[in-house]
């Protein structure tokens, strides 16, 4: 049957435009019928889902030249137990009409959907999840969703706590009774005795009933809902397996009759224990998710509940969502600042590490960018609002994270395959250990068939499957973003570990993308301060990037910055200037040598110079030699320390640039760099990258996320040098906010560390069913007389997603490899004036 969707279309200005897209989507194979509304901006298709789908008619209309509209929510989904369920979901949401995807992780509880709004609204979303047995959590008017969601989570625990507590209160004399009499003959004499067989089935039968309707009862709602969609999962196991335990030995409590002498035993305490198990290993459980998403809560901590504005005339407390652009705020010492700005007034030391990675507070004074969520040190600051609510840098940071959290990497695509079949073939094999042992078991045969069929349906549970990698990828964001790396997508986390060759850009990657002062040497004779001063002078109205790096060393190091005269550029050699009475040449060697000035005296220092990459020049002052410079782009602070951390790792690192080849190979010796791709044209960056590629290696590429798009989005990752602000390129998979790059071996162990944390997860989750459902089908009992019971087989299913849980928390204990520069800026003086 045909479909019909509405897609939203913008860019179009004239029934010119209508026409154009009309003709695109009608040339879509399936399409029946396209019909484009200019006022609406809405294009009506009409087509057959079995030739065509929504995402190919999305990309015809940006084939055309327009964009469609699309939307993106985020679902805060509860009553998800493993990953049965999150399939579930999945499936759900993909079969409403307009949701072009659907990605659901059980360890956030959030389904993230990509949908077409003019199709489909969020309501109907929610509607579809609860339709498949879900709940969706709906933000109050006024809550913050992670505030909601986080006293969701705390009466999950209780509510948990609860049942575990009610449930411990009847199973544990229940199993008392059960087994005292199998471990000591008297005890089982004096009960026979006094309270009699018959009996004693009656008072385990009350002990079982409120724990099996009671806290059991969950189970019984989840289960068959599940059954009910013909997607059963973990609730339906219990379900199926408590229920067959418990309502055999009701049977065996009201006709005994009915059964074989010797044969007719209850298990009330399996059921029961069982229960009680399950719910004790779900509130670890739940406990272990709270820790795991700690770091998000710290970032959601950053930011204040109120901001001190500065309104006509008045100093007024507000909260921080009544922020308006423009606004002043006013911040004392100790104080987090609320929302992104610009300093108006004061100057102080601000602690930006939780937002850059980087300890070193940074100095602000009037004009400098501050970021919401730092931390203010020593001194009041007065700033002008530029960023508030969702656009700020650590709304986006906390948005990034979390889409990141909420991806699945390509190696989940394993657990989905595995899981898809994996209950209705446990359900297979329950049924086949029944009849087995109804067929092979003796004298007990019935009695056996029920306990390894129920030992079978409760241990292999999928809930540490559903959670071996999403919670990995949570701990794992949620570290990188404490250290100033920013992965994209878990897809990006594990692209980054598999990489063999990082290419990098020289200019602004490398080096710190502006030329400085960087070596000064004087004639005897000459002292430096002086020479500076003339030279500062005479280079003053040059705009030359040269120039401007002698004024500006002049200026860091205090020196006034005077005005000369009679300044005459030497086209090709340099400049000639007067500054208070006193002749100043600037300029190459030749310079020198038109001058008559023997410059045979900084030979060997010259080279050396020129080796380095630097530009060496030289200044006369009063006809005499004076001093020989060098200007280059200096080394940024951990360059070194970061292509030295990547050999370490084993990887080859590379640069591209498009400067000379003799300053880049000069970098590339100070730095140990493995391949130099110099003299490459802007344009020619993803060439390079692609040249790598074809050697058969994968290739992660760092530049600064801007002029390096098409090289980041070609490399297989792409990290751009962020500066803790600008965290939205849109090329890169991972961003370094600090724009230091000790970043990238930091964010390659980290990537690392992760993968090898969810192989071991998913490995421990296999394994676990593989050799234990044999097990518990009673596979060992020919050869040993070894059966599981099921009250063993819950406890074992609950430790898996526990383990599970507990090894993904380690990766909170990731240490870098290369520490951020530990360096106190305290201790330099502030700048009297901007």
């Amino acid at each position: 049957m045909n479909k019909t969707i509405e897609l939203g279309v913008q860019g179009m200005t004239c029934a010119s435009c209508v026409g154009r897209v009309e003709r695109g989507l009608g040339k879509v194979e399936g399409v029946e019928s396209a019909a484009v509304n200019l006022a609406t901006e809405r294009a009506t298709v009409t087509y057959d889902p079995a030739l065509t789908t929504p995402q190919a008619l999305i990309d015809r209309v940006k084939d055309v030249g327009y964009e469609p509209r699309l939307a993106q929510t985020d679902l805060s989904v509860q009553g998800m137990t493993c990953a049965n369920c999150v399939g579930r979901v999945e499936r759900a949401l993909g079969k409403v009409d307009g949701v072009l995807s659907a990605t659901v992780n059980l360890a956030t509880e959030r389904a993230s959907v990509t949908y077409l709004p003019s199709s489909v609204s969020a309501g109907q979303l929610k509607a579809a999840v609860r339709a498949a047995g879900y709940e969706v959590l709906d933000t109050a008017a006024g809550q913050d969703r992670s505030d909601q969601e986080r006293e969701a989570r705390e009466k999950e625990v209780l509510g948990l706590r609860r049942a575990v507590t009610f449930s411990a209160v009847f199973a544990v004399p229940l199993l008392i009774l059960a087994m005292l009499p199998m471990l000591s003959l008297p005890a089982e004499m004096w009960l026979m005795e006094r309270v009699g067989m018959n009996a004693l089935n009656w008072i385990m039968l009350a002990l079982a009933v409120p724990v099996q309707f009671g806290p059991g009862l969950r189970f019984y709602r989840l289960g068959w809902a599940s059954l009910r969609h013909r997607s059963p999962d973990m609730n339906a196991l219990v379900m199926i397996g408590t229920s067959a335990a418990f309502f055999y030995s009701l049977l065996v409590t009201l006709a005994p009759q009915l059964f074989p002498v010797g044969t007719a035993h209850v298990y009330y305490e399996a059921s029961a224990v069982v229960i009680t198990l399950i719910l004790l290993g779900k509130y670890f459980e739940a406990l272990a998710k709270g820790r795991s998403s700690e770091a998000m809560k710290k970032l959601l901590n950053l930011q204040p509940k109120t901001a001190r504005v500065l309104r006509g005339g008045q100093e007024l407390e507000l909260p921080v969502d009544e922020v308006l652009l423009g606004d002043l705020i006013s911040v004392r010492p100790g104080e987090k600042l609320p929302v992104d700005g610009e300093v108006t007034g004061g100057q102080s030391f601000v602690d930006e590490s939780m937002i850059t990675g980087e300890p070193i507070p940074v100095a602000k004074q009037l004009g400098a960018p501050v970021v919401g969520g730092t931390i203010n040190q020593n001194g009041a600051l007065q700033f002008r609002a530029t960023k508030i609510g969702a656009d700020t840098a650590l709304a986006q940071i906390i948005k990034l994270v979390e889409r990141a959290q909420g991806s699945k990497p390509p190696i989940q695509g394993l657990a989905d395959a595995v899981v898809a079949v994996f209950v209705p073939v446990v359900l297979g094999i329950a049924a086949l250990t029944f009849l087995m042992w109804l067929i092979f078991g003796g004298e007990q045969a019935l009695s056996f068939a029920l306990v390894n069929t129920v030992a079978v349906l409760i241990i292999a549970c999928p809930c540490a499957m559903g959670l071996a990698t999403p919670t990995s990828i949570m701990v794992g964001t949620g570290k990188a973003a404490e250290l100033g790396v920013l992965f994209r997508s878990g897809a990006a986390l594990e692209g980054l570990q598999a990489v063999q060759v990082v290419a990098m850009d020289k200019t602004g990657t490398l080096t710190k993308g502006k030329p400085e002062l960087t070596d000064f040497v004087l004639t005897p004779g000459f002292h430096r301060v002086s020479v500076l001063k003339l030279v500062a002078a005479a280079e003053n109205q040059s705009e030359h990037p040269i120039a401007r790096a002698i004024v500006d060393a002049a200026k860091r190091e205090g020196v006034a910055v005077m005005t000369a005269e009679q300044v005459e550029a030497v086209p090709g050699f340099g400049l000639d200037a007067q500054v208070e009475g006193r002749r100043v040449q600037v300029g190459a060697d030749r310079y020198m040598t038109q001058l008559g000035l023997d410059v045979t005296a900084f030979s060997a220092e010259a080279q050396r110079l020129g080796d380095e990459g630097k530009s060496p020049l030289y200044a006369a002052i009063d006809g005499q030699l004076a001093a020989l410079l060098a200007v280059a782009d200096p080394i940024k602070e951990g360059s070194l320390e970061a292509v030295s951390a990547l050999h370490a790792q084993g990887l080859k690192v590379a640069m591209i640039t498009g400067d000379n080849a003799r300053t880049a190979q000069a970098i590339a010796r100070q730095l140990g760099i493995d391949q130099v791709l110099a003299e490459v044209l802007p344009g020619g960056k993803s060439d390079a990258v692609k040249d790598l590629q074809a050697k058969g290696q994968q290739v992660a590429f760092v530049g600064d996320g801007i002029n390096d798009a098409p090289a980041l989005a070609q490399a297989d990752v792409g990290l751009a040098i962020g500066t803790g602000t600008d965290v939205a390129v849109e090329t890169a998979d991972v961003i370094l906010m600090s724009g230091d790059l000790r970043g990238v071996p930091n964010a390659v162990a980290l990537s690392r560390a992760t993968l090898r944390n969810i192989r071991l997860n998913l490995f421990w989750a296999f394994a676990y069913n593989i050799i234990l459902i044999p097990v518990a089908a009673g596979a060992l009992y020919p050869a040993f007389g070894w059966l599981l019971s099921p009250v063993l087989a819950a406890a074992a299913m609950g430790l898996s997603s526990v383990f599970v849980l507990t090894n993904a928390l380690r990766l909170r204990g990731f240490r870098p490899p290369v520490p951020p520069s530990t360096g106190k800026a305290a201790s330099s003086p502030l700048p009297a004036h901007s």
